[in-house]
């Protein structure tokens, strides 16, 4: 079964939603330029509404180490995710600090954003791709709606468990792990009304339908005639 993060929310209901659809992991950013950003103490009553197996993840964009140490001392996080330009050193350190899984992005444009992932391999637990903005485009780190090329991924083995992100949909997020062979996928703005606000519908759907593209039987590779 395909893992599904949603990432982003700020309420109450949406953290319901989430739990009762099925999802892995919510996700909380704290990354005020964000228009999903949330304050620790909101974070904190957000998360202990989740039941046991479903992992709280908090978002940070190349935090320092007194921003680390306040935000996991309020708020009760399973998993840090890091979406700056942490580098390996940094991840590692981060790891040290805060005693938890840490959870790697890396935004992808071409192959060579691929192959910078290797160097996260044994620093951190998990890794996420997302799309890399163009240079001439004004974007946060992430959540922008922006999708790369899946086939730069698709069949790449990594030995660690990773998740697929960038402009994701419920319409889409099947195309997606059909596509790359996802075992897990994360969305932030795909289950938007608009910008920081979730819906509910949308996030229902999304996981059903990635729930749905899990079940579904892969297409046979076509055999050679001899």
């Amino acid at each position: 079964m395909t893992a599904v993060k949603i990432c982003g929310l700020s309420t109450p209901e949406t953290v319901d939603a989430c739990v009762a659809a099925g999802a892995a992991y919510v996700g909380f950013v704290f990354y005020p330029p964000s228009p999903r950003s949330v304050s620790p103490e909101i974070a904190q009553t957000l998360a202990r509404r989740l039941p046991t197996g479903v992992r709280s993840v908090g978002l940070m964009v190349t935090p320092s180490d007194d921003e680390l140490r306040d935000i996991v001392a309020t708020v009760p996080l399973d998993v840090i995710q890091l979406h700056g330009n942490e580098t390996p050193e940094r991840v590692r350190e981060i790891r040290n600090t805060v005693s938890m899984p840490v959870m790697k992005a890396v935004r992808i444009a071409d192959s060579d954003d691929v192959d910078s992932a290797m160097a996260y391999v044994g620093v951190c637990d998990m890794l996420l791709f997302d799309a890399r903005a163009p240079d001439n485009v004004v974007a946060l780190p992430g959540g922008n709606g922006l999708t790369f090329d899946w086939s730069l991924i698709k069949g790449r083995q990594w030995p660690l468990p990773w998740l697929l992100s960038g402009g994701l949909t419920p319409e889409t997020v099947a195309e997606a792990i059909s596509a790359t062979g996802a075992p897990g996928v994360d969305v932030s703005s795909g289950v938007e009304d608009r910008p920081g606000v979730k819906s509910v519908e949308k996030i229902e759907k999304f996981i059903q339908n990635a729930a749905d593209a899990s079940l579904s039987p892969q297409p046979a590779t076509p055999e050679t005639s001899s």
